[in-house]
């Protein structure tokens, strides 16, 4: 059985498609399980559909990571962000996505279809899985994210 680091949870609406087909192509050659939640077309749909089930599957731990894909980035993360353990992270530039791995201990980067090219996106997905979460005084203030007051 593979291990949770070896598997990648994907979904996508249908402004992000085309950008979850070309990571996955990725992602298998890199030898990662690739888990495709949807969508399967560029047919409109409703992007919660396939985010609710993905982001989940990150909360209860079947996946360590995940990627999320809309127009903006903005509709995927928030239903993402509804889940207690799911720390998905809007991500437009490659600072921007060290820092929320560095930093935030992000396990879902989000990433906006209509602004950044698919190389971009595949740059944005390196550094994602790439860095890990620093830790130390970062560490305090994650635990904190998911409190209720």
């Amino acid at each position: 059985m593979l291990d949770s680091l070896d598997k990648i949870a994907i979904g996508s609406d249908h402004a992000g498609y085309k950008l979850k087909e070309y990571l996955k192509v990725y992602l298998q050659s890199q030898h990662y399980t690739v888990m495709d939640f949807g969508t399967h077309s560029e047919d409109s749909m409703d992007y919660p559909d396939p985010i609710h089930p993905l982001a989940k599957a990150i909360n209860e731990k079947e996946y360590e990571k995940g990627i999320i894909i809309c127009g903006s980035g903005n509709g995927v993360a928030m239903v993402a962000n509804k889940y207690t353990r799911v720390r998905a992270a809007v991500c437009w530039n490659e600072e921007i996505v060290k820092l929320a791995r560095l930093h935030n201990d992000a396990n879902i980067i989000s990433l906006p279809a209509r602004f950044i090219s698919p190389e971009q996106g595949l740059k944005f997905l390196e550094i994602f899985l790439s860095t890990d979460f620093e830790g130390g005084r970062h560490l305090r203030r994650v635990e904190k994210i998911s409190q209720i007051l």
